[in-house]
């Protein structure tokens, strides 16, 4: 089917950040990670944990937008307290959106430039620090060029990556597990040798040279490299009627553009 759009098969292809999961905290955020979240529990593993973005744990992802005659269902409190006991024991993968990604993974959303003059100061390192050494992360990247999948390293190291010359002595932090980065164009992986980013598949209509052109670092090619593949009647059913029944992923990409950029006028 071609009758899907851009922000419909990123989030598609983002809900399988947590197929293989189970019972675990996922957490998606901004609006393109927070449907996948919802769209992996709905389909793929309803076994997941989430909140409603709020304080409370749900048995069901809560539909973004105004809520209406909507009630969220609670199935308890989530404080500070009980999602840090998740985070610290590594029992939460998390989907973030970073300013910049290297090739070791590590990512960047402080400042852009010179650390002692920057050309842009952004959010500081928030919680990716710790985040990055205590359980998953994933990533979702919005406008996949070389500004974001940047040369050498990121301007400054918001979170751990594979890059040995900046763990403490020299020795891997234990749970530091990087799985997929979902972009505009594909979804990549770190499964190359010594966890090199590799092409995992490419979006439909997208060629490896087109993404290669449009990063910093070089990519793994694999031998063959597969087409993301495109959402099914079911799973846009679920994304259109439950989880964003406003719309608003259609926000995410300007023009809202086709999947397939095979057929895109």
């Amino acid at each position: 089917m071609t009758d899907y759009s851009l922000a419909e098969l990123c989030i598609t292809a983002a809900a399988e950040t947590w197929r293989h999961d189970g019972e675990l905290l996922a957490t998606g955020i901004t609006l393109i990670p927070r449907l996948a979240a919802g769209l992996a529990k709905l389909t793929i593993n309803p076994a997941l944990m989430m909140t409603d973005a709020e304080c409370y744990f749900v048995s069901e992802p809560v539909p973004v937008g105004p809520r209406g005659d909507y009630v969220p269902k609670i199935e308890g409190w989530a404080p500070y307290a009980r999602t840090f006991d998740n985070l610290w024991g590594g029992k939460r993968h998390a989907m973030v959106v970073p300013v910049q990604l290297d090739r070791f993974g590590q990512t960047n959303i402080s400042t852009i430039g010179d650390r002692a003059k920057p050309k842009a100061a952004l959010l500081g390192v928030r919680g990716y620090p710790g985040n990055s050494v205590h359980h998953a992360n994933s990533y979702f990247i919005t406008a996949h060029n070389s500004r974001a999948l940047v040369a050498g390293e990121v301007d400054f190291v918001c979170s751990a990556g594979y890059y040995p010359a900046r763990w403490p002595g020299g020795r891997k932090p234990a749970w530091l597990d990087l799985r997929l980065i979902v972009t505009d164009l594909a979804v990549l992986d770190f499964e190359g040798p010594q966890n090199a980013i590799r092409v995992r598949s490419l979006h439909p209509g997208i060629g490896f040279d087109q993404v290669q052109d449009n990063t910093g670092f070089a990519l793994v090619r694999p031998e063959t490299i597969p087409e993301t593949p495109a959402p099914t009647p079911a799973q846009l059913a679920v994304i259109r009627e439950r989880l964003d029944p406003h719309g608003l992923r259609k926000t995410v990409f300007k023009g809202d553009p086709a999947g397939d950029r095979r057929h895109s006028s």
